[in-house]
This record gives C-alpha cells, structure tokens and sequence, in this order.
C-alpha cells in the first residue's frame, strides 16, 4: 500500500502544475550556478518582497540541495498507466469502506463544505483518499528543500520560485515549519496543496486561528473544498457519469475539446447506464479514456475544474470515477478496448505522429493530451474510427 501511495504521490506532483499555470510562474532568480549563491539570492529577494530580514535568515539558513527530488522529478513511469489498470490499481474495496466510513465520521465537516461551499464529499474523499491515503501518508520530502532544488534547478525555476516566497510568508505567520515534510514538489498536507495556494485558499476550518492541512482534516477539507470553488466549480452539478454509446456515434466529436447539449448527444443515442443523465440541461463531452471499445462517461462541467487540481488525464478520470462510486454509483463496464501499445511502440508512435507535423511534446511513451488529439486527427485522416485511443492498425497505417 505504501508503494501505491507514493507511486501517486509521484505522479500528483509531476502533474500538478495546473497551479503552476495558476500562479503564472515567474522567474525571480537565475537558475544554476552555485546553490550556496543561489540561496542568497532568494533571501534578499525574499526581503525585498517584504519578509523581515531575520525570519528570511532564518528560513533561507534550513535549505539544502536534495538529489532524490531532482530524481523524483525525472521519474514519469506512472503516467503509462492506462484508465483501467490506474483505477483498479487505487480504487480497492478498502479505499472504498474506507471513504464511506471517513463520510460518516466527519459528516458534519462535509455537511457545512456541502452548504457553504456546495463541493460534495464525494469528490474530497476521493482527493484524499488518492493524495495522501486519507493523510496516512503526506510525503516524506522537506518541503523547503524540494522548492529551493526545483527553484535552482533549470527545468522548470519559474514554476516553483513563487512557491518558495509563499512558503516564506506562511513560515513568517507561524504556518509553515522548516522541517515541514510533504511530496517532493512541494505539496502539503492531506489534500496536497502547495505554499500559494494554502496562501491564498487555505481555510480555518476547525476555527483554532491556524491554517494545518497536516493534522486538521476540517481545515484540509475545507481548504481543498476552497480550491475547487476557485477553480469554477458549480454547486449543485454533477461532473462524470457513466453511458453507453451507439456504434454510430461521430468518434470525432468524442474528447474532452468537444462538448454539445446533452440533450443532443441523446438524440444521437448516447444513454445513460443508470437511470437518467444527471445533467440533462448542461452541455457534456464524451470521455473515452480507453476509446470506443473501454468505459465510457458523459463529463459535465465540473469534470473541468478537476483538471484545474491536477492536469493528469488518467488521474482525473480515476477520481472523478471513485467519486461516484463513494457516492452510489456502480462498478463501471469496462467493454472490450483494444490492447494498449507497449512503451516503444508508442514511443514509435509518438515519432510517427511528431514527423507528420503534429505536436506530441516529448516522444516518452506517454499517452498525454498532445498525442491523443494527434492520434484522433490521424484516425480521422486515415478514415479509421477517431476516438484517439492508439492502436497497432493505427500505428501499421502510418
């Protein structure tokens, strides 16, 4: 269980930068060199954004380089997982007693989230129970070790560096500790939340004058809560839920960059797989995640705020399914999808579709959002059925 844990952990952090795109990151320092040089150059930058001099010594004087985050950084294996074998691999019967379980012992946490906020327990128990198993496991990096190394790193500085001057500001209000420890890109707590956001979003939800996403769950839940409201979600809607789809749909019109009235989608016979749509008057995409063959759910649009908390196509999908599922809704059908690519056949693939002129991004063998609207794009070129799940005819025909 531990090994799960950290394996999402891992990827939680590789993906998470949505907040980055949030906070528009911003290159306040140089990147390399000396990080002896580099460390002064945060603090009095730290100081000149207004954090006295003496708690910028203090907070600058604790960090160190860290190797095994530059090496967490670099590891993208878990991305390579497809929508069937990541769900099952994190959505086990215990998770799932478990979260029901953790729904009635805080109810009224969820009770007050659920009138004030209008986010449902659902989708923070799915959240928490993917982050940090229910904050049984919060990370074991030092938090200003890992920002200050990605900061001085050169992969990615501007990303990270306003996320070291957030951890000062909350170190200078009693809210953050040098030692405080959480994954190795920085994020916090139960529900994984970085420096700026816990600055910006977070909430007191026990009402003891702190903000502790580490040891308060009415803080982390109402944090989190917070975040999602901030990220555009309605209250009151329904974000992901199961259908079933004619052999006739128009493939090309799947994905999550194309979305019709509902009602539309119905006369074109797509059904729900329970009862009715639970969003009848909302526009809703088709999410195919392992194409036409594989499970297949209608994404209202709260399914896009999630994306805003982390930009992982199988992660989402993961949560927003184990969502439903703490709140009712049945094991999904996983269909008869046609067998995945190994990694070099779809890093063969990715080359292939990169030397047509697509952009791909880094030929990885990752099944990102690039190369599925690619793969769609081709399948529509070739006249094969474009519901951009990659194939071994696809990869055969170009």
């Amino acid at each position: 269980m531990r090994l799960v844990i950290s394996a999402v952990l891992a990827l939680l952090s590789a993906t998470l930068f949505a907040t980055d795109a949030r906070a528009e990151g911003k290159l306040y320092v140089a990147c390399g060199g000396s990080f002896s040089g580099f460390v002064g150059k945060m603090k009095a930058e730290a100081i000149r954004q207004g954090i006295p001099a003496s708690v910028a010594d203090t907070f600058f004087a604790a960090a160190s380089q860290s190797q095994r985050v530059i090496d967490a950084d670099r590891r993208q294996g878990i991305f390579k997982s497809d929508f069937i074998e990541f769900s099952r691999k994190l959505i086990s019967q215990n998770r799932i007693d478990r979260g029901r379980s953790s729904s009635r012992k805080y109810n009224s946490v969820f009770s007050a989230i659920e009138s004030q906020l209008g986010v449902p327990r659902g989708i923070l128990l799915s959240f928490w129970a993917f982050e940090t198993d229910f904050g049984a496991f919060q990370g074991d990096f030092n938090t200003l070790d890992a920002l200050m190394t990605l900061s001085h790193d050169c992969r990615r500085p501007h990303l990270f560096q306003p996320q070291v001057f957030a951890a000062a500001k909350l170190y200078a209000r009693g809210d953050f500790s040098t030692q405080t420890e959480g994954a190795w890109a920085g994020e916090i707590g139960m529900v994984q939340m970085l420096p700026m956001d816990i600055l910006e979003r977070g909430v007191d939800g026990d009402g003891d004058g702190k903000v502790d996403l580490q040891t308060s769950v009415a803080d982390a839940l109402f944090s989190g809560a917070n975040m999602l409201r901030s990220f555009g979600w309605q209250p009151g809607q329904p974000w992901l839920q199961e259908i079933t789809l004619p052999a006739t749909l128009p493939w090309e019109d799947t994905g999550m960059d194309s979305a019709r009235p509902v009602a539309e989608w119905a006369s074109l016979g797509v059904r729900a797989r329970s009862g009715g749509f639970e969003g009848p008057n909302l526009p809703g995409s088709i999410l195919i995640p392992m194409g036409r063959k594989g499970p297949a759910f209608m994404a209202y649009p709260n399914y896009h705020a999630l994306f805003e908390w982390n930009q992982s196509f199988v992660y989402v999908a993961t949560a927003a399914y184990f969502a439903s599922r703490l709140q009712g809704a049945a094991v999904y059908n996983a269909g008869n999808p046609d067998q995945p690519l190994s990694d070099t056949e779809m890093k063969a693939l990715q080359a292939k579709l990169a030397n047509r002129g697509h952009d791909v991004g880094k030929i990885d063998g990752i099944l990102g959002a690039g190369t599925r609207a690619a793969v769609q794009a081709e399948q529509k070129r070739l006249g094969l059925p474009a519901d951009a799940w990659p194939t071994r005819e696809l990869l055969d025909r170009l």
